[in-house]
């Protein structure tokens, strides 16, 4: 492991001097969690906001990708790929390894349990990952396809174009790739994602028990994309990097082929860069770069400091005879040759074929009067030694086209795994096949309803006997699973009804399924009804209800608001929802809906941010979401915590203004953990409960200034108002159709 400590040295003296280079100095603002580390942080609500953005608030990104011509696009690229540079020379005199491993290191970031990462965005172009370790060199593969991007500006996105750049680099080597989509719309600053707990590069921290990853999180250690190539905190044992490999690949949305798939045929190209230690030679990552060096980090003091000499990941060498062409070799000589240890010239544990076979097998990536031996990492041997992975990679062995189809469906996944929904994706590259990991959903019928069909389903389902809390209740459970992370989730396709939703427990069940049942009855009745061909999907009738909820609700405090709504939404079957893949939108809390099961790693108020987070809020929706779902009762099994109304089902602002009111003294209850209880500090008597959640909104300085506004008595209209306007944002968060 010699090779990721020197690499840890590096990132540490890196560190430093951005301590010491005047960006930490005794000036700089304090944020209020330096002098308070437990404070609420509400800054995950207030990202990539507008000012931000340099490009016009009317830019439509989806309009200027349509008039991109792709080929044209392409060739470019192909031409970048084939001209090797004097200032960081061609591997093969082919970057097309590189751009794969750029593309790759993109949209690897991608985890499953909250959809954070991937290449939406371009995120790879800020700090942090910028400056991982994993992603060492990567700055300079940015750099040459900036003439690409310069001259195509902001018809191709730095996400779109990352992406594309790989798949060109495998068609380019002669692999026929599955398809290619774009609609990755750029960010303008880095995402605030938990990457882990450690405070050091490649530290580990991360796993208890059995070797049990904390989740979120998907890699195994600070600032690697996946797995350490070495083995476990660099153990060499094959069999215990199967598991990490399997834990891994697994939470970024792979099953034990698409893994096997990945990795054989990302390793049928390039080599890896070891060929000095990195302690002795490399300066510090682009974040810690002197200022003249523009962002070009790790500069190499060792031999010409690129080409032959270059240093990344500290392992050395190419893995098959054929580096920049598509082959079955990778798997040829993992089973061809028994593998020993050895230690690259950076000090890296990797492995070479025993009593020197193969010595003169793989060419020298610059000298062509030079032949070397394969290797391999611990973690490909793993491949080899897993009895799962074994048969998978035998058998891809032994059918090259089955091998091939098999690495273009896992790379297509890889690289449109966070897009979200095929309705997303822009481009004639799109396969035409439609893919389980989509959510697919039946095509929109042509004839949709009418307003005046809307109103009428409204009067049905209110005088249906279903009450206002009831609709808004199920209304947010249908919705409330969208992410804006990866896009998906949400109401469309009334997944809600279906394995594994309509069993979860904060969706409360046995109500679920009384409230869908009397929804389905309406909805048949006006589809055998209806003239014209008029068809309402499910979906939409649950958002319908909703709707009226929240209309006749606020009808009942005053106000009369109106939701605006769209038709169109489809119902998904069963055999179109993957069940393992949508059980990891089950929200471990709900602040919204007052749900905090038991052994939560996070505080409700942090949980609470980070759903608002997944469903794009602003700080403002935010609070007056959680307001008015406690005045409509929608909470988890309706408890009463927060429920500050003596009129619940009602859409008032009575939360804020009881909340605020001086007259109740909360301490936490005696009896029951994580409650608080209001008290009439006249007379002692019991008037409310609470969550920290619910009380948050009156100790966190900024969300009471918030609150304040929503209490105050001229209010009351501006709540309503409000409310229905970040109810329909939710209700149409993946309505990706609109847009």
């Amino acid at each position: 492991m010699k090779a990721w400590k020197s690499l840890l040295t590096v990132f540490a003296v890196g560190a430093a001097s951005l301590i010491t280079s005047g960006m930490g100095s005794a000036q700089t603002p304090k944020p209020n969690q330096f002098w308070w580390p437990e404070k609420l942080d509400l800054s995950p609500l207030r990202q990539h906001a507008v000012e931000s953005n340099p490009l016009d608030k009317n830019f439509n990104y989806a309009k200027q990708f349509a008039t991109l011509d792709l080929n044209a696009v392409k060739q470019d690229i192909k031409k970048a790929m084939t001209t090797s540079q004097a200032w960081w020379p061609a591997d093969y005199g082919n970057y097309g390894p590189f751009f794969i491993r750029m593309a790759w290191h993109s949209a690897g970031t991608y985890r499953t349990f909250d959809g954070r990462g991937g290449a939406d965005g371009g995120q790879q172009r800020f700090d942090p990952l910028n400056s991982w370790p994993d992603n060492a060199s990567l700055d300079k593969a940015r750099r040459l396809l900036w003439p690409v991007k310069q001259k195509y500006g902001q018809k191709i996105s730095w996400g779109d174009l990352m992406v594309l750049a790989g798949n060109v680099a495998l068609e380019g080597m002669g692999f026929k790739t599955f398809g290619f989509a774009g609609g990755r719309v750029d960010e303008w600053e880095p995402d605030l994602v938990y990457w882990g707990p450690e405070k050091k590069w490649l530290g580990d921290e991360r796993y208890s028990g059995d070797r049990m990853l904390q989740k979120p999180l998907a890699a195994v250690q600070m600032g690697l994309i996946y797995v350490n190539p070495e083995g476990p905190n660099g153990n060499p044992d094959p069999l215990a990097a199967a598991k990490d490999i399997r834990d891994t690949f697994g939470r970024m949305a792979m099953n034990d082929e698409e893994t096997v798939a990945l990795i054989a045929g990302g390793h049928t190209f390039g080599k890896a860069h070891g060929a000095h230690d990195p302690g002795k030679c490399l300066g510090p990552e682009p974040a810690a770069a002197p200022v003249e060096k523009q962002g070009f980090g790790w500069e190499n003091k060792c031999g010409k400091g690129n080409a032959g000499d270059t240093i990344t990941s500290g392992l050395e060498g190419a893995w098959s005879a054929t580096p920049v062409q598509w082959s079955s070799q990778y798997l040829d000589n993992l089973f061809a040759f028994e593998w020993v240890k050895t230690m690259s010239p950076a000090g890296a544990t990797q492995w070479v074929p025993a009593n020197n076979q193969g010595t003169n097998l793989v060419p020298d990536a610059h000298d062509p009067s030079k032949r070397h031996a394969p290797i391999m990492f611990t973690t490909d041997l793993a491949l080899k030694e897993d009895p799962a992975y074994r048969e998978i990679a035998q058998r891809f062995r032994k059918n090259p086209e089955e091998f091939r189809l098999a690495f273009a469906k896992a790379w297509f996944k890889l690289t449109h795994r966070d897009l979200g929904p095929r309705a997303r994706y822009l481009g004639k590259e799109v396969p035409a096949e439609e893919l389980i990991w989509q959510d697919p959903l039946p095509k929109a019928g042509a004839v949709q309803v009418t307003a005046q069909d809307v109103a009428a389903l409204k009067a049905k389902i209110l005088a249906s006997g279903l009450t206002v809390p009831e609709l808004a209740r199920t209304a947010w459970a249908s919705a409330s699973t969208f992410r804006g992370t990866d896009m998906r989730g949400g109401a469309n396709g009334a997944r809600v009804r279906l394995a594994p939703q309509k069993d979860w427990a904060v969706n409360n069940p046995a109500e679920l399924a009384k409230v869908l049942g009397r929804l389905e009855s309406i909805q048949q009745e006006f589809n055998k009804t209806a003239a014209g061909g008029k068809k309402v999907s499910l979906a939409d009738v649950i958002v319908i209800g909703g709707n009226a909820a929240v209309e006749q609700a606020a009808k009942s405090g005053g106000s009369v608001v109106q939701v605006p709504f769209k038709p169109g939404r489809m119902d998904a079957t069963q055999a179109q929802t993957d069940v393992n893949s949508f059980a990891v939108l089950e929200p471990a809390a709900d602040g919204f809906r007052n749900y905090y099961p038991a052994g939560l790693a996070q505080s409700p108020a942090e949980l609470l941010v980070d759903r608002a987070n997944l469903l794009r809020l602003t700080v403002p929706e935010m609070t007056v979401l959680v307001g008015g779902l406690r005045a409509l009762n929608a909470n988890t099994g309706q408890t009463a915590a927060g429920v500050f109304t003596s009129r619940p089902g009602t859409l008032s602002n009575d939360f804020f203004v009881n909340l605020l009111d001086m007259s109740t003294k909360w301490s936490k209850s005696g009896a029951v953990e994580g409650v608080y209880e209001g008290h009439d500090r006249a007379t002692g008597q019991l008037k409310w409960t609470a969550t920290p959640v619910d009380l948050i909104f009156g100790s966190n300085s900024e969300l009471r200034a918030v609150a304040e506004v929503y209490a105050q008595s001229d209010s009351k209209e501006k709540f309503a108002q409000d409310f229905a306007k970040a109810w329909a944002k939710v209700m149409n968060s993946d309505r990706f159709d609109l847009r």
